[in-house]
C-alpha cells in the first residue's frame, strides 16, 4: 500500500480496517482516475492542436457557469496550460443573471481557492426574459442571446484572445441531429469558429471528450455544482430526444457514437447535394481513375454489426 498513486487517507482507511479487498478496490480506483485524468488532458491538448484553439499569448476567457462541463474545461485548462509548450493565460468568467435562487458565493469562493483569476459578471437578464417570454414559453433562446452579448462586450473589456465554451462530444452529436431533423440542414456545433458578431474567436476544448467522462471527473473532484434549472425554464425536449436515441443505439450498437463522431470529419461534399459544396453543373469526364468516383452499383463496405459484448456478427 505504499503505491505514489493512493492518496495517504485511503492506505490509511484500508490498513485501519485490515482489508485486503478494500485495499485493492481503493488502488483499483484511484489507477483509473489517473487514466481519466490522463486521457481527458490528452483528447483536450489533442484538440487543441487539431483545430489551432490557443496560441502564444492568448488570453482565453473560460466561461464558467457552475455545471460539470464547464468546470471539467477549467480544470483540464489549468493542468494543460502548466504543460503547454506555449504560454497563454485563463480567465474564469461568470455570468450572474440574477435568477431567483442563484448562489452567488459558490463560484468566488471555488475560484479563488483554485487561484484562477476570474470575473463574476452580474446583468439582470432574468427579469428581461420574464417580461418579454409568455408564462409557460421556454426563455432559452431570448435568454442565449442576451447572456452571448454580455460575454462578447466583456471579453472585449478583458482583452480576450479566445472564448472557451464547455460543449463536449455528444453535445456535438446532438446538435448535428437536431439540425437534421428539425433544421434540415447537415449543420454541427465547429469546435472553432468566427462569433456572430465577428469579433471574437470561441473555441470548445471538450470536443473530443465524451459527458460519461465529464461526469465521472466532476464526481471525483467534487465540483461545487449549480443547479442548471434555477430560471425555472422548460428543458430543451428535442435536445433530449436526440441525447436519449444516441444512448439507446450506443446500447444496441456499442461503437455507433465513434463512427458517427468521425463521419463528422470525413465530410465528401461530391456524395451529398448541396449544388453550392460541389459545381454538379460542370462535370465533366476526365479519363482518370477517380477514387471517390460512382460506387451506386457496389454494395457499401461496411462494417459487420456488433452484437452486445463487442462479438461480430456474420451473415451466413
Amino acid at each position: 500500500m505504499n503505491s505514489p498513486w493512493i492518496a495517504p487517507e485511503i492506505a490509511e482507511a484500508a490498513q485501519a480496517a485490515d482489508a485486503p479487498d478494500a485495499a485493492a478496490r481503493a488502488l483499483k480506483i484511484v489507477r483509473e482516475t489517473h487514466k481519466l485524468e490522463k486521457r481527458l488532458c490528452r483528447q483536450v491538448g489533442q484538440a487543441i492542436m487539431d483545430f489551432g484553439m490557443i496560441e502564444e499569448g492568448d488570453r482565453v476567457m473560460v466561461c464558467v457557469s457552475g455545471g460539470k462541463d464547464s468546470y471539467g474545461m477549467l480544470d483540464i485548462l489549468v493542468k494543460m496550460q502548466q504543460r503547454a509548450p506555449v504560454n497563454f493565460e485563463l480567465i474564469a468568467v461568470n455570468l450572474d443573471q440574477k435568477q431567483p435562487g442563484f448562489p452567488d458565493h459558490v463560484l468566488p469562493a471555488y475560484l479563488k481557492q483554485l487561484g484562477v483569476p476570474f470575473h463574476i459578471e452580474t446583468q439582470d437578464t432574468y427579469s428581461i426574459v420574464k417580461k418579454v417570454i409568455p408564462e409557460g414559453k421556454t426563455m432559452c433562446s431570448l435568454c442565449s442571446r442576451l447572456r452571448r452579448g454580455i460575454l462578447y462586450r466583456v471579453a472585449d473589456e478583458l482583452k480576450i484572445t479566445k472564448i472557451a465554451l464547455g460543449h463536449h462530444r455528444d453535445d456535438m452529436l446532438q446538435t448535428f441531429f437536431l439540425n437534421m431533423f428539425f433544421g434540415g440542414k447537415l449543420k454541427g456545433m465547429p469546435p472553432k469558429l468566427v462569433s456572430d458578431d465577428g469579433g471574437h474567436i470561441v473555441i470548445r476544448p471538450l470536443a473530443y471528450v465524451t459527458e460519461k467522462d465529464l461526469t465521472r471527473w466532476a464526481a471525483h473532484r467534487a465540483f461545487p455544482i449549480i443547479p442548471c434549472t434555477l430560471c425555472g425554464s422548460q428543458e430543451n425536449l428535442q435536445r433530449k430526444q436526440i441525447g436519449n436515441m444516441l444512448r439507446d443505439w450506443e446500447k444496441q450498437y456499442p461503437g455507433r457514437i465513434e463512427s458517427m463522431f468521425t463521419a463528422l470529419q470525413n465530410v465528401v461534399p461530391s456524395h451529398l447535394m448541396d449544388t453550392k459544396r460541389h459545381d454538379f453543373q460542370n462535370i465533366r469526364t476526365t479519363g482518370v481513375p477517380e477514387p471517390e468516383g460512382d460506387t451506386a452499383f457496389d454494395a457499401p463496405e461496411l462494417p459487420a454489426p456488433s452484437a452486445p459484448g463487442g462479438l461480430q456478427l456474420v451473415q451466413l
